[in-house]
């Protein structure tokens, strides 16, 4: 009797069923979103960005999508309009806010309002569906909320008098209530597969775009194919968008918006070690300390709760 070859392993199947590790990405891959939107702020139009964004990831997801979507038609076309609530909520509105909102404020402004991303989806999915955050939850939002104020703030709370709001915060706060309703909404998807679910949606956000990209182009703002435009565009298709909100809808999938809604925090302190990385920012104790009290925040908040 001959013995069956070990199963090789595949990183693939792995990662799709490490929700943590998914989020984490994530909110890596948008922190990095952000930084590069300021920077090429005023260089690239943030209408046209964010159609293209959406058409780049479409096509990079079709060949893998295209069996599914064909074998799911039925169940999308049946939850259109959830469909289009969702490509409005998290993919055309938050997205083209957020670019738009880039070009008037800074970024340190628009990573602390990032971090109240996680009230906006527990807000969201109480006003909806009756969800509401258990105790660790709260705790845990609230932990990772102060540690991201630490790093923001440089571990000096009266700097935050110095955090001058303006038009583009308002606007960046507006792209996280689209997001935070995105998020919850997302609580009654249609059981599909998760390629044929992003694709569709993805695609609808690029169709609501394209109207305000056309306004842009006739009133001359247009793009500008230098290298500038050209690793924007690599670097938005291929991470924030395709990758990330794989990741996003996955994590979503496996432990509920609710639990999901901390790793907002992660964008900031991913952001901070970008600075620290790129810009040459020289690390502090408060980096650490922040850190260390938004990955507790982030455990205790996505912590399953018990049963009974």
């Amino acid at each position: 009797m001959t013995k069956s070859a070990p199963s090789s392993f595949d990183p693939i199947r792995w990662l799709n069923h490490q929700p943590y590790l998914l989020l984490s990405l994530a909110s890596l891959f948008w922190a990095g979103n952000i930084v590069l939107a300021r920077y090429v702020a005023g260089h690239v139009p943030p209408m046209t960005l964010s159609c293209v964004r959406w058409i780049g990831a479409c096509l990079m997801l079709l060949p893998f999508a295209q069996p599914h979507l064909k074998r799911d038609w039925p169940v999308l076309r049946k939850h259109l309009p959830l469909l289009v609530a969702l490509a409005a909520t998290g993919f055309a509105f938050n997205n083209a806010l957020s670019y738009w909102a880039l070009q008037y404020t800074e970024a340190i402004n628009a990573l602390l309002i990032q971090s109240s991303g996680p009230l906006f989806v527990a807000l969201w999915a109480l006003i909806l569906f009756g969800v509401r955050l258990t105790w660790s939850q709260f705790a845990g939002v609230a932990l990772s909320l102060v540690g991201v104020l630490t790093i923001i703030l440089r571990g000096d709370p009266t700097a935050l008098a110095t955090v001058r709001p303006n038009i583009g915060d308002v606007m960046f706060a507006g792209a996280l209530i689209s997001f935070g309703l995105y998020s919850a909404l997302m609580l009654r998807r249609p059981v599909t597969h998760q390629l044929s679910l992003i694709f569709f949606t993805m695609a609808c956000g690029a169709l609501l775009l394209m109207p305000f990209s056309i306004w842009e182009y006739k009133n001359g703002i247009t793009l500008k194919f230098d290298t500038i435009t050209m690793i924007t565009l690599v670097y938005v298709v291929i991470f924030p968008s395709t990758l990330a909100y794989l990741f996003f809808n996955r994590g979503i999938a496996m432990i509920g918006p609710n639990r999901a809604a901390p790793f907002f925090h992660l964008v900031p302190v991913f952001g901070s070690v970008m600075a620290i990385m790129l810009l040459g920012e020289e690390p502090r104790l408060f980096h650490l300390v922040g850190y260390l009290m938004v990955i507790a925040g982030i455990v205790i908040a996505s912590r399953k709760a018990p049963s009974g």
